[in-house]
């Protein structure tokens, strides 16, 4: 079951990844490709956790697995949803201390020593049980507070898409719903530990999480074209309103000088639409 799971949590979060990259390759928009980073190290820590889980653990996949899994993984999510709501400009200072705590993070998680002896077959390592303070200092404050930041921001942007009557409002809301929903998901191992067992627990949360997170992605995805009078603020990507890989942050621009044309210059209100998400 463990195994199982954990290959589905890899094979989503693989999908999830080609998702975003394709649309980073149309866009460049700088959260698409946090967000493909960051799903691509959930995918690779997805898969140590399901090689572990058949083979057995040795310390080279737990250092891997705790890495990319608990230290890093959470942080470069929340990148995403920080260029989305307060924009490139801060967006790029966070991601400067973002890397130098990668780099940090990854030496620090190859210097350091594992204590006592990992079981082959013995269940999920347990972080407290085989490293020192600082590898859990740093899993603790990269997990809690990019967790914080996700959550936040998906609710945040799921209240101002529903108060507001534009279509694919709703869609946007809905999705935005379904990405806090499945970030609660991803943090209740926990809970699930003491009914199901510990590695269960785990494994049923990361699975169950990652599909509720790529859900939200899918129905946020899929709000349809908006009118060119949709406003410059929301049309240059903020408030979580993400232009997408076809006319991005442009549209707002293109649409203010068409209007300043002839009618039989400037088109359509057809011609002059744009689809955007916040994803």
């Amino acid at each position: 079951m463990v195994a199982g799971l954990a290959f589905l949590a890899t094979a989503v979060a693989t999908v999830f990844a080609q998702a975003t990259g394709v649309r980073y390759s149309r866009s460049k928009a700088p959260h698409q490709a946090a967000w493909t980073f960051a799903l691509a190290l959930f995918a690779l820590a997805s898969a140590a956790l399901a090689t572990a889980a058949s083979t057995g653990w040795d310390q080279g996949t737990f250092r891997v697995f705790f890495l990319l899994g608990a230290v890093l993984n959470v942080p470069w999510l929340a990148l995403g949803t920080v260029y989305l709501l307060w924009g490139r400009k801060i967006g790029d200072r966070v991601r400067g201390v973002l890397v130098l705590f990668t780099g940090f993070a990854v030496g620090v998680m190859l210097a350091t020593p594992i204590h006592g002896v990992i079981e082959r077959t013995g269940g999920i390592p347990v972080g407290k049980d085989h490293f020192g303070v600082l590898p859990r200092v740093l899993a603790g404050a990269g997990s809690g507070v990019g967790a914080t930041v996700l959550f936040g921001g998906a609710v945040y942007s799921a209240l101002r898409f529903a108060r507001r009557r534009a279509p694919g409002m709703g869609a946007l809301a809905g999705g935005n719903a379904l990405i806090a929903l499945g970030t609660l998901v991803l943090s209740s191992g926990g809970l699930l530990q003491g009914i199901v067992g510990q590695d269960e627990g785990f494994v049923i949360s990361l699975a169950a999480g990652i599909v509720v997170v790529y859900a939200g992605f899918v129905v946020a995805s899929s709000a349809g074209g908006r009118p060119a009078s949709f406003d410059a603020e929301d049309a240059t990507g903020s408030d979580g309103v993400d232009p997408d890989e076809d006319g991005g942050a442009q549209t707002g621009a293109e649409s203010a000088r068409r209007t300043s044309l002839p009618a039989n210059v400037r088109g359509s209100d057809s011609t002059t639409s744009t689809r955007v998400g916040s994803l």
